[in-house]
């Protein structure tokens, strides 16, 4: 008689559960880098006591004790030095984020340029980006720094247009004076905005389910900007400016950009674009060749094909390593520091000097540079899921 099969035993314990394992692994992991960072805390305030070093954060509500030459907040001397980092947080993200405009502005433009069937523009195209990408980027800021050192004084300062002066003090420009009804404008303005977005994804849904093609650049820009400029309108059209005039030494008045923020824009401006410029042009080029002809013998037009075939396939491809060069370019604004722009590298470096406590003010710095970053992250994998195709 033969035996009767058994099933094999199963070893049930949670100890070769690969699960548990897994997670246990991570604890581990965590609790070692845990004990690192304060072992290593621990020791440096050892060592910072023995030299008699202070430490700790109540130095965030001293006075700073010294004065900054810009700043987006009002700051004088008297202040902590809670709100001076403060300062220096909002001018790095200032300079950040109209940077990361301008460069992907410039970029577009320029990696569109590069594959552009004109033989000069694709040529200029080609030497800006090959000019550019291949300094580096400390240089650009300097290059700039000098250029602007270089213009006339303000008495000599040049006018390009009624009430704007350029000169080595910065540009300064006519600016609106406050109203009551600009705050309206501004929410209409965001109103105009979402309702252009709703009017996109509708034509979108019925060109999709109809094969209808509706037009939306014409209608979404006059919803954009039609609905502010009615509200505008119906309130009286009040626009007055503040000219900037010259009063002793320098400009009062209008709005005025410093020859540190100028050149330091310009510079990550430049430099940046030039590689955003590569990724457009390459994220073009993805696209297989006979979709193109195969649109063209269609009797497609070329700005359709640009919008409905080309960009949302390049996209794919140009998404994820832009979020890259928008990552670089706020960290390159800590060169704000070679020329006198005061980032948040600047104060931290000043208030390091003022108070001794490098620990706190370098980790403040690295804490805030990690922030930006990872916003920027997760807000960029977020646009890079919502233009995804998807696949039918």
């Amino acid at each position: 008689m033969a035996e009767q099969a058994h099933p094999p035993k199963t070893n049930r314990s949670i100890l070769h559960s690969i699960a548990f394992r897994n997670v246990a692994y991570q604890l581990l992991l965590a609790a070692a880098l845990i004990f690192l960072g304060w072992y290593l805390y621990y020791n440096i305030n050892e060592n910072l006591d023995r030299q008699n070093i202070a430490t700790g954060w109540s130095f965030l509500s001293e006075p700073a004790g010294f004065d900054i030459s810009e700043s987006i907040i009002p700051f004088d001397s008297s202040q902590t030095f809670a709100r001076i980092f403060a300062a220096g947080v909002l001018n790095t993200l200032h300079i950040a984020f109209v940077g990361i405009f301008l460069a992907t502005l410039l970029g577009v433009i320029m990696g569109i340029a590069r594959v552009s069937r004109n033989w000069l523009v694709s040529k200029l195209a080609s030497a800006y980006v090959e000019i550019c990408r291949n300094v580096p980027v400390v240089l650009h800021v300097i290059f700039w720094s000098s250029i602007i050192r270089l213009l006339p004084h303000p008495r000599q300062a040049l006018e390009p247009f009624n009430g704007a002066f350029i000169s080595n003090r910065g540009l300064m420009l006519p600016f609106p004076v406050d109203n009551v009804l600009y705050p309206w404008v501004a929410f209409t303005l965001v109103l105009g905005i979402g309702g252009a977005l709703i009017f996109t994804r509708w034509a979108r849904y019925r060109r999709e389910h109809t094969g209808q093609y509706i037009a939306v650049f014409w209608p979404s820009t006059s919803i954009t900007i039609g609905l502010p400029l009615l509200v505008w309108a119906l309130g009286g059209a009040p626009l007055s400016w503040d000219y900037p005039e010259l009063k002793g030494f320098n400009y009062q008045g209008g709005i005025s950009l410093s020859p540190e923020y100028i050149a330091l824009l310009i510079g990550i401006t430049v430099y940046t674009g030039a590689f955003i410029a590569e990724i457009v042009r390459s994220g073009i080029e993805s696209i297989h060749r006979g979709q193109i002809e195969a649109s063209r013998a269609l009797g497609l037009r070329h700005s359709f094909i640009m919008r409905y075939i080309t960009i949302p396939q390049a996209l794919r491809v140009i998404v994820p390593p832009t979020a890259s060069q928008y990552l670089s370019l706020t960290k390159n604004s800590s060169l704000g520091v070679l020329i006198g722009y005061p980032d948040l590298v600047n104060i931290g470096n000043t208030s390091l000097n003022q108070t001794g406590q490098a620990v706190e003010a370098i980790a403040i710095m690295m804490l805030v540079y990690l922030t930006i970053s990872l916003t920027i992250s997760i807000l960029m994998n977020f646009y890079n899921k919502l233009v995804a195709i998807r696949e039918r």
